[in-house]
């Protein structure tokens, strides 16, 4: 008892018990038993929908046809990518358009808006708010919202454009040469802020030092920005763009608010076309299912693009 008890009473050390073993043992137990639940819904909701309808992509089966998944290997991704089903390649370049104009515009303007931002003055945290508040509302009650401001007899930006209420041959959303840059105008509206968030980051955390240094050697305020605004902004803007991107290929529910697709197909981007294939009256399972892994498929070679541009920039 001496001994145990000298134990106890030196510093930094625990007295040993048979039962802390078993505590740890029970611990273990109870973390399972709370984590397990979480692990067997994630994959329930993702893992196994992205396994099945990758199994469906090599089918030819329709969800409202009482007859089981009909394996036909790479049929449906030929069906897809060959030149006789050109529609799917106009979806492509729509999308592909649709993606270059938007983020391109959303760069310019969101670096823009952070380099006036970046000087502090009165009401900056106030102005910073108010145009943060698009990148926050639905894009669907985005699309509705714009789908009222491009109208030719009600809405205001005709008059705003035109100083005219309404032009012939200025319906934005009804015409197949603009409809497709309404969409862009708006979603540049929306998601200019976030790319401005991302590079008022990234401008905040440029050290004074930098340009005071500059400024002592006399550098002209574009050598400032390109050897020191520039490059420490990159990486984010990079990511800002990755983000962007990979959105703008996912493009549905800003479409489907504000044209559906429409004017004919001049706006169907490849979302708006898999919802049609799958649900709109076709139920093409099958083949939407491998529509959306070429897209994703997509997605992840452009990601991988990206990433590899910013690790360059990283280690140089």
């Amino acid at each position: 008892m001496s001994h145990v008890n000298a134990q106890a009473d030196s510093p930094g050390q625990s007295v040993r018990t048979p039962f802390r073993g078993r505590r740890q043992i029970q611990d273990r137990h109870i973390a399972l038993f709370f984590i397990m639940p979480t692990l067997i819904l994630l994959i329930l909701i993702n893992v196994f929908p992205l396994l099945y309808s990758l199994y469906l992509s090599f089918n030819d089966y329709s969800v409202i046809a009482n007859e089981p998944p009909k394996w036909v290997a790479l049929d449906n991704f030929e069906k897809i990518l060959t030149t006789e089903r050109s529609r799917y390649w106009h979806n492509f370049t729509v999308t592909g358009k649709y993606a270059v104009l938007s983020v391109g515009l959303q760069v310019v303007i969101g670096f823009t808006l952070a380099m006036l931002l970046r000087q502090k003055f009165k009401g900056s945290g106030l102005v910073t708010t108010l145009i943060l508040i698009p990148m926050m509302l639905s894009p669907v009650v985005v699309g509705l919202f714009w789908k009222l401001i491009f109208d030719p007899s009600k809405g205001i930006f005709n008059y705003l454009i035109y100083m005219e209420p309404t032009a012939s041959g200025r319906e934005w959303l009804a015409n197949p040469g603009l409809a497709l840059w309404a969409i862009v105008i708006v979603d540049v509206w929306m998601w200019s802020p976030f790319v401005m968030l991302l590079c008022l980051s990234g401008l905040s955390a440029i050290p004074d030092y930098l340009y005071e240094a500059a400024a002592i050697d006399r550098a002209s305020a574009w050598f400032q920005f390109r050897r020191i605004t520039l490059p420490q902004v990159m990486p984010l803007l990079l990511i800002a763009v990755l983000f962007r991107t990979i959105e703008a290929f996912k493009a549905f529910d800003l479409v489907m608010g504000l044209t559906g697709g429409t004017p004919g197909d001049a706006t169907e981007t490849v979302a708006v076309r898999l919802y049609r294939e799958a649900f709109l009256g076709k139920f093409k399972t099958g083949e939407s299912s491998a529509l959306a892994y070429i897209v994703l498929i997509i997605i992840i070679a452009v990601s991988n693009l990206y990433i590899r541009a910013l690790n360059r920039m990283k280690e140089a």
